[in-house]
């Protein structure tokens, strides 16, 4: 419910100034990636919007976190939390008010793109730390802005492929974490590019209206994604609150300071990735006569602002007399905020190591601290900070993976790059700039001077990478360049051979047998370095767990033409609720490392589980092993009974919870279910349970399930 000082404003508005609240407008700085400019003469306040997924993206440096991949691979939602209110704080400090993420796209496929922003393929996960981030970034009193709403689950043709999807598998599947970022408090929803059942997300009344606004209760505002609108009066009347950027791609990117004889908007690959730019402008061109020609309501006009009015109260953007800073510094008056803290630098140094998942591991690891070790990779001298796309943000400072090592190790350290530099992917790349000078130390990189770095040291660590961006899905699962051939290569050098994948994602590892230790690290961000040196000698345990299922590329079930990535302009989501880890337990194959997988450096013991009650389960898990370790116990629930008609997976995850044990450490761990995980969703009748016995397995993954109770509901 909008405030009687939001009431006053709406009143006192001209439907011109109404219709300016609607959409972007050029920044008069050049430091945000949105800007909705006030209304001076009622001191309604200039407004700032940046990327944020992975740090606060301006023109000015910012924390560089790791991706949300490796977040989410912590199993923990109160670092989620913490990670959110520290963006929160950034943003301030940047004089930022709105924060668009966090990104919560189901991983569905895994050559997306996209998919280092996003969580996970399970929607228990992905709501969780929906929820987590967006409460930390709304507690700093910034506008949080999950994104992509919904089914934005590729990157090819997203501008204009249509997920066929259908109701149940939306709602069990691709809506419950936008949902619980609404519940969590988001000020802000941003609309996807994609069309859903053959309608625009900015326009789809059904999902737009009926479900996020009037089914859930949001009460925020609704944007667009940039350039991602195609009608005025289909979006605004489909639910559509707030148009951006709002101006045309010319004005943007001069805005940014991109002279304007690089500025080709005709060079938009539209079909394959991006939107048209030519729409950025259409609320302000068309909306007010649409409005006075009645073929957008008034009053639907007066919902949009007052959206936004209630927003920018309620994080402190209007003052008590409903008015606010209308000067052009933007932001509202909550104080200075932080950035680039002692705090924050340690933030993201732990989740990067929390992230990190100790794939395999042959005894060779944790290294010891006098051991000589060959450091190679085509990378180890930069930190991979995410991949391309809105989310790039650059730090104050990084480490490198040799940095890092050398400055942990007692031993020699030795490093050889092997084969030359996998350069970074970007959507920006082509849109104005040189390209970048040519590496001469990168191209006379040679494989037999990893060899013989791999042949004289105690252990060889190989740092590989992949390359992910916004706009492209990725071709292949296999590594770039000549890695595998790499990794081959000094495998048979040293039988001691560690294998780091900075990876978006899965990727294929045919030489995991060869080698002794497979760590994923994700893209670490800009404790790159530290981070991996100190799971790599054993100063930190390797708490996380796969959030996807890492299998051979053939093998995912969106693996036909019509799943992906789709023909004559659909994509059909005929796999249903089997995505990630319940399609591999639906049909019995095998994954290389399933959802949930990770090992320690300590040992874990499970007895004794009960349930506490129909949404509890408890279980005592103690530490065996000769080291501090990090747990993540895990809860799955079979599918009940059900007509034979009815299909579900045979196992959903409904909770789980993360804790550090000393060796000989035991504690009782209390696992809370989601009640999704029991339900299904019926068309006719909402969330249905279906009744009887539901068998809950715990364990340390969806395949190493240890312990069973039976919950009757």
């Amino acid at each position: 419910m909008s405030s009687a000082a939001v009431k006053r404003l709406l009143s006192a508005l001209t439907i011109e100034e109404k219709v300016r609240l609607t959409h972007g407008a050029t920044d008069t700085d050049g430091t945000s990636t949105g800007f909705v400019p006030g209304v001076e003469r009622l001191d309604i306040p200039n407004v700032r919007l940046s990327d944020g997924p992975l740090g606060v993206r301006t023109d000015e440096p910012a924390t560089a976190f790791p991706a949300s991949i490796a977040l989410a691979a912590s199993f923990d939602a109160d670092l989620a939390r913490e990670f959110g209110a520290a963006l929160g704080r950034e943003a301030t400090a940047r004089t930022q008010d709105v924060l668009l993420g966090p990104g919560l796209n189901l991983v569905r496929v895994p050559h997306c793109g996209r998919n280092f922003e996003y969580f996970s393929e399970d929607p228990v996960v992905t709501g969780q730390f929906a929820a987590g981030v967006v409460e930390g970034i709304e507690s700093e009193d910034v506008i949080a802005t999950p994104k992509h709403f919904a089914a934005n689950n590729q990157e090819t043709a997203r501008a204009s492929v249509s997920a066929e999807v259908d109701e149940r598998v939306l709602r069990e599947l691709y809506l419950p974490g936008f949902r619980d970022a609404v519940e969590a408090g988001a000020g802000a929803a941003m609309s996807a590019y994609n069309r859903v059942n053959g309608t625009f997300m900015s326009e789809h009344e059904h999902l737009l209206s009926e479900v996020l606004k009037d089914e859930w209760g949001f009460e925020g505002v609704v944007m667009s994604d940039w350039f991602g609108t195609e009608s005025v009066v289909g979006t605004a009347n489909g639910g559509l609150d707030l148009q951006m950027p709002g101006i045309s791609a010319e004005e943007l990117f001069e805005s940014m300071g991109m002279p304007a004889d690089e500025i080709d908007p005709g060079g938009f690959d539209y079909a394959d990735g991006m939107p048209d730019p030519r729409t950025g402008g259409l609320f302000r061109e068309k909306l007010a006569d649409a409005v006075e020609a009645g073929d957008v309501p008034a009053s639907r006009l007066d919902d949009m602002v007052e959206r936004y009015l209630t927003q920018l109260e309620r994080h402190g953007l209007l003052g008590e007399s409903g008015g606010g800073r209308a000067d052009d510094e933007g932001g509202a008056d909550r104080g200075e905020g932080a950035i680039d803290t002692p705090e924050h630098r340690e933030l993201a140094e732990r989740i990067a190591v929390r992230g990190t998942v100790l794939l395999e591991n042959d005894g060779v690891l944790p290294l010891a601290d006098d051991a000589d070790v060959a450091v190679i990779g085509p990378n180890v001298d930069e930190a991979i900070l995410g991949g391309g796309g809105s989310s790039e943000t650059t730090p104050f400072t990084d480490t490198s993976p040799v940095e890092g090592i050398e400055a942990r190790a007692d031993g020699d350290v030795s490093v050889a790059r092997g084969i030359p530099r996998i350069e970074d992917v970007s959507l920006f790349d082509g849109f104005g700039g040189d390209d970048e000078a040519e590496d001469e130390e990168s191209a006379d990189a040679s494989v037999d001077d990893a060899v013989a770095a791999a042949e004289d040291a105690d252990a060889a660590v190989v740092f590989v990478r992949d390359q992910a961006t916004e706009a492209a899905d990725r071709e292949t699962l296999a590594l770039p360049g000549e890695q595998d051939e790499l990794v081959d290569a000094v495998a048979a050098a040293n039988d001691r051979t560690v294998v780091v994948l900075d990876t978006s994602g899965p990727v294929e590892t045919p030489w995991r047998e060869d080698v002794a230790a497979v760590l994923a690290g994700w893209y670490p961000g800009q404790a790159h370095g530290d981070a991996a040196a100190s799971v790599l000698y054993g100063d930190s345990d390797p708490g996380g767990r796969l959030p996807v299922t890492f299998a051979p590329e053939g093998e995912y079930p969106a693996n036909t033409e019509r799943r992906f990535p789709g023909v004559d302009g659909e994509v059909h989501y005929e796999e249903g609720l089997l995505v990630g880890y319940r399609h591999f337990d639906a049909t019995d194959a095998e994954p290389t490392y399933p959802f949930g997988h990770g090992r320690s450096y300590a040992e874990f013991a499970y007895r004794d589980a009960v349930a506490v009650d129909d949404a509890t389960v408890e279980v005592t898990v103690e530490n065996t092993g000769e080291r501090p370790g990090r747990e993540v116990v895990q809860a799955y629930v079979d599918a009940p009974e059900a007509p034979d008609d009815l299909e579900r997976p045979p196992r959903e995850l409904a909770g789980f919870a993360a804790l550090s044990l000393d060796p000989g450490e035991s504690r009782r761990v209390a696992v809370a279910l989601d009640e999704r995980a029991f339900g299904r969703y019926d068309e006719s009748d909402g969330w249905t349970v279906d009744s009887g016995e539901h068998v809950v397995s715990v364990g340390r993954s969806s395949r190493d399930l240890r312990l069973g109770v039976s919950i009757d509901r």
